[in-house]
């Protein structure tokens, strides 16, 4: 047990560091959080944690080794999500706009509603999921941090790099989920006004553009 604690603990170290520490998927969770509340916030986690399950299964099988070693193939999918998520934020800026005409305080009311429930629960783990499946950053991130803990002499590597990585990305829900709840608590506080709800859409939406912007200069 002794052992297991010191083989380990400087991973599980780690691994809540690097969760903690700023960045798309925290960008992208908080933003969702903020504009559309804690459910949906919640939702956009899970669909991070799925998108970062597909590349530990990935890199587990070695498939990721491609990204990693294909200018072509990182290439694909970098573009594919950067097209992606400009068209997120396309999507919610053109939405923001077309709420933010309200014409008396109802209608004020009504307009920062119908903003709050415009992305499902579906919707938005689905987005997590899709933008973190096309950021190859993520693949070469598990194929680089996971092996360092993998003991070839323990046998099953395929298996401890499973377990590594579902570790890392439960550690990641735990603390996407207490963030989540924090700025929902914030965001009650504002609902109800539409301006300000119509300028938060639209600081989601440049925020994905600015995350689609930065996968875009992201080299191999």
């Amino acid at each position: 047990m002794t052992d297991l604690l010191v083989q380990y603990t400087p991973f599980l170290i780690a691994a809540v560091l690097l969760n903690v520490s700023p960045g798309p998927d925290m960008a992208y969770i908080i933003g969702q959080t903020a504009v559309h509340g804690r459910k949906i916030g919640f939702f956009s986690s899970f669909g991070v944690v799925s998108g970062a399950f597909v590349h530990v299964f990935a890199a587990a099988l070695g498939l990721s080794a491609i990204l990693a070693t294909s200018a072509l193939a990182f290439s694909i999918v970098k573009w594919v999500g950067v097209a992606y998520l400009v068209w997120l934020g396309i999507g919610a800026l053109r939405s923001s706009f077309a709420k933010s005409a309200p014409t008396s305080d109802i209608d004020d009311i009504a307009s920062a509603r119908v903003t709050a429930h415009n992305v499902t629960a579906f919707q938005a783990w689905r987005q997590g999921a899709m933008i973190d499946v096309l950021n190859p950053k993520v693949a070469i991130f598990f194929m680089a941090f996971l092996p360092q803990f993998v003991h070839p002499e323990q046998g099953h590597g395929a298996l401890q790099f499973l377990i590594l990585g579902t570790t890392v990305n439960l550690i990641g829900l735990v603390v996407e989920g207490a963030i989540v709840l924090m700025v929902g608590a914030a965001a009650l506080r504002i609902k109800g006004n539409g301006a300000l709800g119509a300028w938060l859409q639209r600081s989601l939406g440049a925020m994905f553009i600015a995350l689609g912007v930065r996968l875009a200069i992201t080299e191999q």
